[in-house]
């Protein structure tokens, strides 16, 4: 496995990572608990040292999960876990909360579940707007002097919010849904995460398996499944959006690879900063995320894909509208 340098931090990692969430999720019902630690374990043995949960996955059983699965392997990855939601010890969601005590809380609680002495990379899910950013950045700070934090994320941030961030604590890592059905990064994001020497983890790089070619029309999703209420997965949306799958299928076959590794492929070919963290619960689709990163597209590939690209205009929000307020801009 090829190795990347987030932004200018140093923080070394696998050129693809591995997003745990589905394993618990929202995605249905949770996975089985011995074949998800499979699935990690197996993720080591093939090089992926980049391993992505957070606190709300769950709630907490997602940080317990990934703390067993890496039991005895810990020094030999990366972790990144994350705060700000406010969840009582019942699980239950009360919104959003990144003051600076319970920051600190929350990295002790997560320190515990994952079983370990420190968190590599820890970031802001959402950005509250109820709490400074020059706040969030400050106990992040303290966290890293006292040795149990290693770096500093964000998720989901605006520039002006990076921009602050950046100056009281460095930002190591910005996490954002990017892949060639989302493109909203390259318009400001990814410029300043350059000018700042910031890394950028692209989550959802294969469209919440979309952009595989495993979903068609005709696929059903559980209520507990949160693609039943993204309207990008509308039927209506599915059937106008099969255009882009199309796409990345003429280019697979000409490839002599599939769809998915065709748009972690795309992904890698934007920056070397950029480290894409796609999820899966079996063996085999690991095996093929991690093969992308051995396919190299040529300049002529890329032209194709971002002129074939440009003529389809993907449909349907990304997010339900109570998500979408969490989005920061």
């Amino acid at each position: 496995m090829q190795k990347r340098t987030l932004g200018t931090s140093g923080l070394e990692v696998s050129a693809i990572g591995l997003g745990c969430m589905g394993m618990s999720y929202g995605l249905g019902a949770a996975g089985d608990r011995k074949e998800m630690i499979g699935v990690i374990r197996a993720a080591v043995e093939h090089g992926v040292t980049f391993f992505d949960t957070a606190e709300v996955y769950g709630p907490f059983i997602n940080e317990e999960l990934l703390g067993e699965a890496l039991a005895g392997i810990r020094d030999q990855v990366v972790i990144a876990t994350k705060f700000g939601f406010d969840i009582d010890a019942d699980g239950r969601q009360h919104g959003l909360s990144s003051r600076p005590e319970h920051i600190k809380q929350v990295a002790d609680a997560s320190l515990r579940r994952l079983d370990t002495d420190r968190i590599d990379l820890f970031y802001q899910h959402r950005v509250d707007p109820d709490v400074p950013i020059e706040d969030v950045a400050g106990a992040v700070k303290d966290l890293i002097d006292a040795g149990k934090v290693g770096h500093f994320g964000l998720s989901e941030a605006g520039v002006s919010t990076i921009r602050r961030a950046h100056a009281v604590q460095p930002v190591t890592a910005v996490q954002s849904e990017y892949s060639l059905w989302w493109r909203e990064p390259e318009a400001e994001i990814m410029p300043t995460l350059e000018e700042l020497g910031i890394g950028f983890v692209p989550f959802s790089p294969l469209g919440k398996g979309f952009l595989t070619g495993t979903v068609d029309r005709t696929t059903p999703f559980a209520d507990n499944d949160i693609r039943a209420h993204i309207p990008r997965f509308s039927l209506e949306a599915r059937e106008a959006n099969l255009a882009l799958v199309d796409l990345l299928g003429d280019i697979a076959a000409r490839k002599k690879a599939t769809r998915a590794q065709i748009a972690l492929a795309w992904l890698l070919a934007q920056k070397p900063w950029i480290v894409p963290i796609p999820g899966t619960r079996r063996l085999e689709r690991l095996q093929e995320n991690i093969g992308a990163a051995a396919i190299e597209l040529t300049t002529e590939d890329l032209a194709d894909i971002g002129t074939a690209a440009a003529r389809i205009e993907v449909q349907g929000a990304r997010y339900p509208e109570h998500l979408q307020r969490l989005i920061d801009r």
